[in-house]
């Protein structure tokens, strides 16, 4: 029967992944799941509840009559809502199953509003003060930042963003129009490169917290914060590309037909509705790209932390582990 089929299988365990996160293909299915612009309609309500039956699956106290297919969507409204460090309920627009309708709407008008440099200004400052929320929201919880290092990192973003909007702006005033389209993306990345790593500035002050393959906390790295993150801006500036890189090319050669110049007003909402179709699958494609629980051979920690494990634990740790966060 389906009840039967539904059954929770012996050893069912909520946090073991469904599909391989060895392998970008089963990332790419894991983000899929939970960066589900869909999530984001869910009521708080039933958000709290999928923790609770979350944390009473790991407590071995499953709810009677629950099915597997129930947990499995709890765990994936969890995974979209939680942040994996510290359990915590996160902001609506740092979540990353908001990067859809996020970012296609700061995307789309930063590509739409281009040509004159107060519109460059205006949506620069807004895209940094989305991301620096998103890369707030979204880092490793184990390390604690002050308001003023988060007002510091944000007033640094936002200038370089709008140092090189403005720049390439006055510069590409006499380039093939292609190249000013291309601004926004430079600009995007540029910001992108300051921001991150400013926003999580205490992972590189401090270290973050490195275990073993079984999760036993071995100490604090920086070398593993400065790889998590270098993997992070990697992650966010590929997120940004093929919409910001391959749309202007698009709108360059829509714009030229006389059915478009006619309908000029519609110009922006087309180039939102095409920067959601790019980011629908390259969020979770971005996001893939690492896996979450990075690894570092103990070869390349800090020579202090390396002696500590060896000391402890000889040869048997060759790798440690962290969360690169996203």
């Amino acid at each position: 029967t389906c009840a039967e089929m539904a059954a929770i299988p012996l050893g069912f365990n909520i946090d073991t992944p469904r599909w391989d996160q060895g392998t970008f293909v089963g990332r790419l299915q894991h983000f899929l799941n939970i960066t589900d612009p869909r999530t984001v309609l869910v009521p708080e309500g039933e958000l709290d509840q999928a923790k609770t039956l979350v944390e009473s699956c790991r407590a071995g106290l499953v709810p009677p009559g629950s099915s597997q297919e129930q947990l499995l969507y709890a765990k994936k409204l969890y995974d979209s809502a939680f942040h994996p460090d510290s359990g915590e309920k996160m902001n609506l627009i740092g979540r990353m199953s908001f990067q859809v309708p996020g970012g296609m709407a700061l995307t789309g008008c930063m590509l739409q509003f281009y040509r004159t440099v107060p519109a460059v200004v205006f949506w620069q400052w807004v895209n940094q003060s989305f991301n620096a929320i998103v890369n707030y929201t979204n880092r490793n919880a184990a390390s604690p930042i002050s308001l003023r290092q988060i007002g510091v990192a944000y007033v640094t973003a936002t200038g370089t963003a709008l140092a090189t909007a403005v720049g390439l702006n006055l510069y590409t005033k006499r380039a093939p129009p292609l190249l000013a389209r291309w601004v926004p993306f430079a600009a995007v990345a540029a910001a992108n490169c300051v921001n991150i790593p400013m926003m999580r500035q205490q992972e590189i002050i401090n270290g973050v917290t490195v275990t073993d393959k079984d999760n036993n906390e071995l100490g604090h790295s920086r070398r593993a914060a400065a790889k998590g993150i270098a993997q992070v801006v990697v992650s966010r500036i590929t997120m940004a590309a093929p919409g910001m890189i391959i749309l202007p090319i698009i709108m360059e050669r829509l714009e030229k037909f006389p059915f478009m110049q006619r309908i000029r007003v519609l110009h922006g909402p087309l180039q939102v509705l095409l920067c959601g179709g790019f980011l629908l699958f390259m969020v979770p494609a971005a996001c893939a790209l690492f896996p979450q629980r990075c690894s570092l051979a103990l070869a390349d920690l800090e020579p202090e932390l390396r002696e500590s494990i060896m000391a402890k634990h000889g040869d048997k740790v060759p790798y440690v582990y962290f969360n690169k966060g996203l």
